[in-house]
């Protein structure tokens, strides 16, 4: 019997960039009814890769062939002609026209009947009346997967499709791609998430600085293998709380730490009330109080609030009720600006379209809010020295930049989430952190940067408020975990319980003893 040709084949694929290789010589075969995860850190080229299967750029050099045909795609409607669907690390939804405005912008015949049919077949089920912008980011990922679905696609390429979603949407999410697989289609998944590799995956690809490291199958490789082949070197070093979470070592513990030397209250917020455009309370007089040196993990299913507290704290929606405060001063009424002036920093779950502006440089991005410090007379930008504190920023960060003077857009989506990061970290003063999801998008060895960073940033006085959908992540940061339900703050629960796991998972279905909004004090 012949075999199956493969869904996907690459040979020796190329694309620089200014001289610089994003692709270098790619060789990477995805067979039929299988899902193949293409892992690497950030900067590895794994999004470059994606878009020259989706039609998005064109290579330098090398060939595709799809289904044992040749494939070469010049834009996204040849892909999309092929059978082949690309669901985008970033949304490329219009915000404000309502989901099915949306979907009849890919003019299908049969619209409902093809929703009707993902639905039953994956699960799937949007609001089609609901506006773009008024979802939350799980359900904005899940309409544009829906997006990618209608087409019956032979090949569905995803890019980081998880970084937004909570547990239980990322498991659906898997089951899906094991569906499309099990149903003789393909899925490329790229993630920077090992589990979920392990869980869904058939084989792997890694790379690293644009070449293949290594790959196979899953069942025999396992994270230890895997992760020396994406930081190219031992994880001995990894943060044991962190190699726990991946599979290279027993779980540990939780270890909550406190700092020992500041005093007082970082960011406190009193009786805060919010109300969505329906109605219901987003935020229902919730009291907060962080103290200087604490962290606090604020866990929960996407859409009990989370979102309206990140856009409250940032001061891009204003409260119903209620009083915020740091370090002891109302900031209720003040504006974005002023709250950084006053020490606040804010990384958002969106970071591409609130965290950064695309079109200016990557030191411009690094030194929002404080570009006054740059310039001469008062007047123009000192553009060199801003080229070099953006240029000490990026080394210090890790950050994967062709240059300071780069383009934002320039970076993969982990990398520019590691600008956020650095510019919000290096606030003087900085007084309090709230930070989204602040390691979405990035791979391991970032992620163990981040949580150091993070810890320093409490050591060194800052009050730091953790929205994650990372259960580990808290566990492992946090000195205690509040969770988010339906505009409340239950708990707290303390990471170092050894039922901290189970108390946090029942209180995010709103079970357990804790029925009233959490009166969260800094003392422990």
């Amino acid at each position: 019997m012949t075999p199956a040709a493969p869904a996907l084949e690459i040979t020796s694929l190329t694309k620089s960039y200014g001289g610089a290789p994003a692709l270098d010589g790619i060789d990477l075969v995805v067979r039929p009814g299988t899902v193949h995860c293409v892992l690497g850190e950030n900067g590895a080229g794994k999004s470059t890769l994606c878009h020259a299967v989706g039609g998005s750029l064109v290579p330098d050099t090398g060939t595709l062939a799809l289904y044992g045909r040749p494939y070469a795609p010049r834009r996204p409607a040849d892909a999309l002609a092929a059978g082949v669907a690309l669901v985008h690390q970033h949304f490329s939804l219009i915000p404000t026209l309502t989901v099915e405005q949306n979907l009849r912008l890919l003019r299908l015949p049969g619209l409902d009947r093809a929703l009707a049919r993902v639905r039953d077949t994956y699960g799937l089920e949007v609001r089609s009346d609901a506006r773009i912008e008024e979802l939350p980011v799980a359900a904005r990922q899940q309409v544009e997967i829906v997006k990618a679905l209608l087409r019956s696609p032979r090949l569905l390429v995803l890019d980081e499709p998880t970084g937004v979603l909570g547990p239980a949407e990322t498991d659906a999410l898997l089951a899906t791609c094991r569906s499309i697989a099990d149903a003789g289609g393909a899925v490329v998944l790229v993630t920077h998430k090992l589990g979920e590799a392990l869980r869904a995956g058939d084989e792997a690809t890694v790379l690293r600085g644009g070449r293949v490291a290594g790959g196979g199958p899953l069942a025999e490789l396992g994270a230890r293998h895997l992760v020396p082949m994406m930081i190219g070197h031992a994880a001995d070093s990894l943060d044991p709380a962190l190699a726990g979470a991946v599979g290279l070592a027993e779980p540990v513990a939780a270890t909550a730490r406190r700092a020992s030397g500041a005093k007082g209250s970082a960011l406190a917020l009193n009786g805060v009330t919010v109300r969505r455009p329906d109605g219901t309370h987003a935020l229902d007089d919730v009291d907060l109080d962080i103290a200087c040196g604490e962290i606090v993990g604020i866990a929960g299913v996407e859409g009990n609030g989370q979102s309206e507290l990140m856009a409250l704290l940032g001061g891009s929606l204003a409260p119903g009720g209620g009083r915020i405060a740091l370090g002891g001063r109302d900031v209720t009424g003040a504006g974005p600006a002023a709250r950084t002036r006053a020490g606040l920093g804010v990384v958002p779950e969106d970071r591409h379209h609130e965290g950064c502006v695309p079109e200016l440089s990557i030191a411009e991005n690094l030194h929002l809010g404080r570009l006054g410090r740059f310039r001469r007379w008062g007047v123009a930008l000192d553009r060199a020295a801003l080229a070099r504190a953006g240029a000490d920023a990026i080394a210090a960060h890790g950050i994967r930049a062709p240059g300071p003077d780069a383009p934002m857009s320039a970076l993969s989506g982990g990398n520019q989430q590691k600008v956020v990061l650095a510019r919000e970290l290096a606030l003087d003063p900085l007084v309090a952190l709230a930070a989204a999801q602040p390691t979405r998008g990035l791979d391991i060895g970032a992620v163990d940067a981040v949580h150091a960073r993070i810890r320093e940033a409490a050591a060194r006085g800052a009050g730091v408020l953790l929205v994650s959908a990372e259960l580990d992540e808290l566990l492992a940061l946090s000195d205690r975990v509040l969770v988010a339900y339906r505009g409340r703050l239950l708990g707290p629960v303390d990471p170092r319980d050894p039922d901290a796991r189970d108390r946090i998972g029942e209180l995010m279905v709103g079970a357990g003893r804790a029925q009233a909004p959490a009166r969260a004090s800094a003392e422990p």
